[in-house]
């Protein structure tokens, strides 16, 4: 009886060790992720620049714009 209780024991670490590896592998997928739209999303702009600088220019206004409407908008947290 005690050696299927330590066999369960091991398979519940094994499962847990499982869980905490998966885990910092996500965060590492998706921070990869983030780093590679950022990227892909600059390069985009400075082609975009390059290409047609009236239409980059529009972009980057209307990015500003509701940028400033945002902040003005938002709620904020007040510190007691």
């Amino acid at each position: 009886m005690e050696r299927i209780a330590q066999l369960l024991d091991d398979l519940d670490d094994l499962v847990s060790m499982i869980g905490l590896v998966s885990e910092s592998i996500r965060k590492f997928l998706l921070g990869l992720f983030a780093t590679c739209m950022t990227v892909v999303i600059q390069i985009g702009g400075i082609l975009l620049a390059l290409t047609h600088p009236p239409l980059a220019l529009a972009m980057a206004l209307i990015l500003f714009v509701s940028l400033l409407y945002h902040s003005v908008t938002a709620l904020r947290l007040e510190i007691a």
